[in-house]
């Protein structure tokens, strides 16, 4: 089947920057623009197309990626909108996972927030092409030149600027087109008729300043241009655009754009830029793949030849069509009504019902192919970060790492009816959600919820409500504690049970040892000579992962250990997997009885904004809550306080904050680091754990 739309002309970009930096408001006018929404929606007013759940039109902000696509000049552009808040980091990096290229957006006045340098490093780990939308030209106390700044220091990054601002705050009036030397003005309510001018006498020298900047990036990537340069020769408009296309794909540059998208200044330009310098599906590597069951890596070309592969990055329940099941499709052509093939599961699924989604609508289409972001509905099996695929040419592509939760709640249904529902609906708010899981306590029979934050489970009890119709009382956050060893230790895992048949036997010797905070768990192969056979080492690595999922302080996961296997012996017949499992758990546990273990507790960055009147108790309150101050500078009348702080001190940190700074203080927080906790704290967490608090 004929790719339906050339793969070069193809741009599937994400718009991903920190809260309130605009994100959803340039969608929005990207939409308009694109002639695909004919009202602009607006985020403050709820009607944002983008932002469509309740939850999000009440709150003004982004809480699930929605995906769109729109058309541009004969280009098709696939959109992801993030959210920026820390809470649902799930999403964007779910959505950073699948797309080729992204739009940074930064604030004019705040420039490089704590969420814009997370979503920048999340990006740098997949690699992904970037340009930067300077918002918020019009805003108070914008200042385009320190947020570029910003940009350089912070994020490490080469901003290349393509436009400059010709005003600021309320004078805001336009650009100048530094690639074609021109001033450009939006003079219309909707921004719909850019009018072309001169640029202003007093830019000149600011512009000629950039011009030889763009002049000088566009020369490291294009031998030609260096030459024209360097004789003092014009360089064509086009063969600058090749050039810096050349240099942002190979993640080397970032074009810089400026605007206001609330003002419907500077979309279009923004526009231009995504088709001109965002790699196309052709432009990004094949993507690579394990064979099922083999150690061998496997490649499939973007074009409609090869197989057909996609990765499944987002599940999420419609109350209309049930199960949706959002895909990134990397080579081959998919129809409808045909079956494929989950290669994670081992499971073949129905292909019920093909949809190019907009936002939450919903437009059925008969075939997807190459390059697309599309949708399904009714798969049993699939999950987030599932392959699928053809069963004939079977591939596993790389499956998406979430972060960790980080706060627990206990939940409570509170009648019987909601009680039999509420098992499901946490079930599959948990296939959403990656960052979220629901598990029984064993010793008290509670049901608990955790979560990335405070705000991420308040949205969670309210979508239960509301969606799903249960009414649910929550108790107080938990922290998700973890625990570690500080020090090498030995265990001995001996199993034998002999029964009127063939008995079982499996003995294992093993040391545990301390890993860096953050390195997970390890698992080393020591054995020589033989002494266990080769087949009965994943069961001991099996059974040892088990035992470290509760810890013998206070029943949390153990993390940061690495395992070596040592020794052991084995007996020809009665030796088994389910004998070698149980022995290496009881291996760990013996170890666990003398080792010197520490209790480890999330640690947050965080960053407070306050008016330099209430610095001082501020401060005096981070301290008392375990908090070690990492950095502080002063804007303006405002000091930016920067400081590490465990999470189980946080909690109702917006409510003091707001009665210590006459409500004029905010903050931002999001996770740091697992840490271990100091002696008095840990004997309160064991005391409290063991009820005798």
């Amino acid at each position: 089947m004929p790719q339906t739309f050339p793969l070069e002309k193809i741009r599937n970009i994400g718009i991903m920057a920190h809260i309130d930096a605009g994100k959803t408001t340039t969608t929005e006018r990207i939409l308009f623009y694109t002639g695909k929404v004919h009202r602009i929606g607006e985020v403050d007013e709820g009607s944002a197309t983008m932002d469509w759940m309740q939850q999000e039109q009440e709150r003004g902000i982004t809480i699930t990626s929605a995906a769109t696509t729109c058309h541009w000049k004969d280009f098709r552009i696939n959109i992801i909108d993030t959210p920026g808040h820390v809470d649902f980091t799930a999403e964007v990096e779910r959505s950073l996972r699948v797309l080729d290229g992204a739009v940074a957006i930064f604030c004019a006045k705040g420039g490089v927030e704590p969420q814009s340098e997370a979503v920048w490093r999340q990006a740098d780990g997949y690699n992904i092409p970037r340009i930067a939308y300077i918002n918020k030209m019009d805003s108070l106390g914008a200042d385009f030149y320190k947020a570029l700044k910003m940009i350089e220091t912070k994020l490490g990054a080469r901003p290349v600027v393509l436009f400059l601002p010709i005003g600021v705050e309320d004078t805001f009036a336009g650009v100048v087109d530094i690639l074609r030397s021109k001033a450009l003005y939006w003079e219309d309510k909707l921004g719909l008729e850019v009018e072309e001018g001169q640029i202003p006498e007093d830019m000149l020298e600011l512009f000629e300043e950039y011009r030889e900047n763009l002049l000088a990036a566009a020369a490291d990537f294009d031998d030609d241009i260096l030459e024209a340069y360097l004789q003092g020769e014009e360089v064509p408009v086009q063969s600058l655009i090749k050039a810096i296309r050349k240099g942002t794909l190979e993640n080397k540059i970032v074009p810089c754009f400026c605007g206001s998208s609330f003002r419907n200044k500077g979309v279009q330009t923004l526009l231009d830029g995504i088709i001109d310098y965002l790699p196309s599906p052709l432009d990004v590597p094949p993507i690579e793949g394990q064979v099922p069951g083999k150690n061998e890596t496997v490649i499939r070309k973007p074009i409609d030849d090869e197989p057909f592969c996609a990765l499944a990055f987002k599940v999420m329940t419609d109350p209309y069509v049930g199960r949706v099941t959002y895909f990134r499709v990397y080579s081959g052509v998919l129809t409808n009504r045909s079956y494929v093939y989950n290669a994670t599961r081992g499971k073949n699924e129905r292909i019920q019902r093909l949809l190019v989604m907009h936002a939450n609508h919903r437009e059925d289409v008969e075939a997807v192919s190459t390059g697309d972001i599309v949708a399904t509905v009714a798969l049993k099996h699939t999950v987030t970060g599932d392959t699928l695929c053809n069963e004939k040419n079977p591939i596993i592509l790389e499956p998406i790492s979430f972060p960790t939760p980080v706060i627990t709640i206990a939940i409570e249904a509170q009648t019987r009816d909601d009680l039999d529902k509420l098992g499901d609906c946490l079930r599959k708010l948990a296939e959403e959600d990656p960052t979220f899981t629901s598990s029984t306590d064993e010793e008290t029979g509670q049901t608990l919820i955790a979560g990335m934050g405070e705000l991420h489970l308040e949205i969670i009890c309210d979508r239960l409500l509301r969606e799903f119709g249960v009414k649910a009382a929550v108790g107080t956050p938990q922290v998700a504690y973890k625990e570690s060893i500080l020090q090498a230790v030995a265990g001995e895992g001996k199993f034998i049970r002999q029964t009127g048949g063939r008995g079982q036997y499996g003995h294992v010797k093993l040391r545990l040892e301390p890993l860096g905070r953050g390195q997970g768990f390890e698992f080393e192969n020591a054995i020589r000579g033989g002494v266990i056979p080769h087949e009965f080492i994943p069961a001991v690595e099996s059974g040892v992962k088990e035992a470290l999922e509760s810890g013998s302080l206070i029943g949390y996961p153990l993390v940061d250990v690495k395992a070596v296997l040592e020794d052991g012996s084995y007996h020809e017949v009665d030796s088994s997997e389910l004998a070698f499992k149980i022995a290496g758990s009881m291996g760990v546990k013996d170890a666990l009885s003398r080792a010197k273990l520490a209790i480890l507790e999330p640690v947050m960055k965080v960053e407070v904004t306050v008016p330099s009147e209430f610095l001082g108790e501020v401060l005096a309150d981070l301290n008392a809550r375990r908090g070690q101050i990492t950095g502080m500078e002063t804007e303006d009348i405002y000091e930016i306080i920067r400081a590490s702080v465990p999470l189980a001190t946080m909690f109702g940190y917006a409510t003091d904050l707001r009665s210590r700074s006459q409500g004029r203080g905010t903050y931002t927080m999001q996770f740091e680091q697992y840490d271990v906790v100091p002696p008095a704290e840990a004997d309160k967490i064991i005391a409290k754990y063991y009820g005798r608090v």
